[in-house]
């Protein structure tokens, strides 16, 4: 398991946001310790301004060094076009490791999922998991599917890639909840699972097992996943049911695809996140 991520990404907070450098420093201190695991540690840099804009319009990207918050889940921090940046290029370096045939997790911050071509919201200020998608297809890869089981729907990856030949979306994730998008599915390539609130953990598998099921029919040769850890029982952001054990068994259905995959953190805001991350990587990598 190669694990991309950059200690730097630490570097900026805001009391009481959710988001937050403990997020990434205890799941890196998680997975040193471990012994179950064997791991290889990697860095990225930042990305071009070229590939961002494939998902991105200028405007938003410019955006990036105002002075006012954008909304009030995404504060305008010191540096965030750096920290956005360098997310975004550990997203790119991930998907090119799985393209090699490696097994590769980005864990950085921040998230991307929500940000939509025009519009930094929910957490996200670049969409990493579509930024990297888009550059696969434009580098020879033909079908690319982006599979979400963040517990928030992914608007902002379904803004980007909707109707875009050679990429399909699927987004399990509660519904009600934020941001309020995801009822059904959209355009030709968009296809979202809601679930309920509070959803038993059986039934959720029985969901996320249907979409990928359907993901397989559409034969994608690359596969990206934004993993968000927030369906946990014990989130403090959603209601939904799931315990380590299902991460580690979604992982296993992930590697069941035999497809080159590429993993991406998106949300998981509880303390035992670090543990939820190492079931999902044992599940991935069959221990």
């Amino acid at each position: 398991m190669k694990i991309i991520t950059d200690a730097a990404c630490t570097g900026y907070s805001r009391p009481g946001h959710p988001e937050k450098p403990v997020r990434i420093i205890r799941t890196m201190e998680k997975l040193r310790d471990q012994t179950v695991l064997p791991i290889t540690w990697a860095e990225a840099g930042a990305a071009d301004d070229e590939t961002i804009l494939r998902a991105h319009s200028p405007e938003l990207l410019s955006s990036l060094n105002t002075t006012e918050d954008f909304d009030a889940d995404s504060p305008v921090y010191p540096g965030i076009a750096n920290y956005a940046r360098a997310s975004v290029g550990a997203a790119l370096e991930a998907m090119r490791c799985a393209r090699k045939g490696e097994m590769v997790f980005s864990l950085m911050r921040p998230p991307g999922h929500h940000a939509t071509r025009n519009r930094i919201m929910g957490f996200c200020y670049l969409n990493n998991i579509a930024i990297a998608a888009l550059e696969a297809l434009a580098t020879g890869v033909k079908r690319v599917a982006i599979f979400d089981f963040d517990v928030h729907h992914g608007n902002g990856t379904e803004d980007i890639l909707l109707n875009r030949p050679g990429a399909a979306f699927f987004s399990i994730h509660q519904f009600p909840a934020y941001p309020g998008t995801g009822r059904s599915n959209v355009g030709n390539n968009c296809f979202n699972y809601p679930v309920p609130p509070a959803l038993p953990r059986t039934e959720y598998r029985q969901v996320l097992a249907s979409a990928l099921d359907h993901l397989k029919d559409f034969k994608p040769e690359l596969v990206g996943v934004s993993a968000g850890f927030d369906a946990y029982a014990r989130d403090p952001l959603a209601q939904e049911t799931l315990e380590a054990e299902d991460f580690y068994w979604l992982g296993q259905q992930i590697r069941a695809l035999n497809v080159p995959t590429y993993s991406v953190l998106e949300g998981g805001y509880s303390r035992d996140l670090p543990d939820l991350v190492l079931s999902y990587l044992k599940g991935l990598e069959g221990k």
